[in-house]
């Protein structure tokens, strides 16, 4: 099983109460010492990462007015492709989880800032820094594992429209601040419940909406118009289009890396029952996933790619997790708990794999090989078509096959 609570061998059994408060003690004291040496080397560092985005930004959009021409369209795409990554990974994402608030500057702040994103920064900061920051990986609470959209765990019953599972996660890969805009909005929740009319919900989709119009006016209207004096209209408009995607299909990767690659725990609802300071933090520490790699891909991805040290302390500046990543995984060795890292490649194919498996009946993907593959898939045929009694029955079967293929 993926929930830890049920696993054959849980990975934290060795741990015993005092453990898990010595580790929330530990972190606690890594954590103090950060903020007591946050200062003007850090304010300067966001000042300029804010700088060097709008820079690119502005150039690229100038280098596009001329983006008929082959070149241009290529160097103003690639520009234009960082600058909204930048704007919303390691500026937005990190500014509006209050990182840097404690600059005092009202230019720079949780509360003031808003990103180049679908989403409103209000409605972003609820789902994603109040709950999913509070729930992670607990199944049933956290819904950022999987939107809502995903089996992602065994003891989720799997239903034939499961199948489909790789085909969404591929679409919401591509549009992804808009299906981010939704999730946080609670479209497919509201729409269920038949609530559409509710005052609230109608206040929350006129934001969005807003939003969306804003920033559909800025890259497919007004910066294209801009273009037309150059005969450059289109290829602009392709231009702002292909960058948005980009911006989408990177978020989405490096997101999928930090909690749904194969060996990353997941929690029951009822696990979090009385939970202490430190049983939090050590389900943040199990419940995310590290990328290896260069500096420039870690500032790329907002940090995330310190996606365990961004889950144990996401109001820390996130400059400093690099710094803290060491002492980090020092204590995972200390206390024997598995410090989850691999390059980029590696992480997203383990999440897609998870994503393909949890998307069939327990078991079928790791029983079915060469030689079985057509009984295989007329039995997945039969569950897909059949009713619960048969899905019961050939899943009985799986669990069969599965065990006898451990056991050999």
């Amino acid at each position: 099983m993926t929930v830890i609570q049920k696993k054959p061998t849980n990975p934290i059994a060795h741990l015993t109460p005092e453990d898990i408060e010595q580790i929330g003690i530990e972190l606690d004291a890594i954590r103090q010492d950060v903020i007591d040496s946050r200062g003007e080397s850090d304010a300067a560092y966001i000042r300029r990462v804010i700088d060097v985005q709008r820079k690119v930004e502005l150039g690229s959009r100038a280098v596009l007015l001329f983006s008929a021409f082959p070149p241009a369209w290529v160097l103003g795409t690639v520009g234009l492709s960082v600058s909204k990554i930048l704007d919303n990974m390691e500026i937005g994402h990190n500014i509006l989880h209050g990182q840097w608030d404690w600059m005092r500057d009202p230019k720079i702040h949780s509360t003031t800032w808003e990103w180049d994103s679908a989403t409103p920064a209000e409605q972003w900061k609820h789902s994603h820094n109040e709950l999913h920051h509070t729930y992670t990986n607990v199944i049933g609470k956290d819904n950022d594992l999987g939107y809502g959209i995903m089996r992602v765990d065994e003891d989720q019953p799997w239903h034939p429209f499961h199948l489909g599972q790789p085909l969404w996660n591929f679409v919401n890969m591509l549009f992804f601040e808009y299906g981010i805009a939704a999730y946080d909005l609670e479209l497919g929740a509201t729409i269920k419940r038949k609530q559409t009319k509710d005052p609230e919900f109608q206040r929350r989709l006129k934001q969005v909406l807003g939003k969306i119009r804003k920033q559909a006016t800025k890259d497919y209207v007004v910066h294209p118009a801009l273009s037309i004096p150059t005969g450059s209209f289109l290829s602009t408009l392709a231009a702002n289009f292909v960058a948005n995607t980009v911006r989408n299909v990177w978020s989405h990767s490096i997101i999928i890396c930090g909690h749904f690659p194969e060996g990353v725990e997941t929690f029951e609802k009822r696990s979090i029952d009385g939970e202490t300071r430190g049983e939090w933090y050590v389900r943040q520490m199990l419940g995310s996933a590290n990328i290896s790699g260069s500096k420039a891909m870690h500032i790329l991805s907002g940090n995330l790619s310190h996606q365990i040290e961004h889950h144990v302390f996401p109001d820390l500046p996130s400059n400093r997790y690099a710094e803290i990543a060491p002492r980090v995984k020092a204590l995972f060795e200390k206390y024997d708990l598995n410090y989850h890292s691999a390059p980029m490649p590696q992480q997203v194919a383990s999440a897609w794999h998870k994503v393909v498996r949890l998307s069939l009946p327990n078991g079928w993907l790791a029983t079915t090989n060469a030689k079985n593959a057509v009984p295989q898939l007329k039995m997945l045929y039969k569950m897909a078509t059949g009713g619960p009694r048969i899905r019961r029955a050939a899943q009985a079967r799986l669990n069969q096959q599965a065990r006898k293929a451990q056991a050999a």
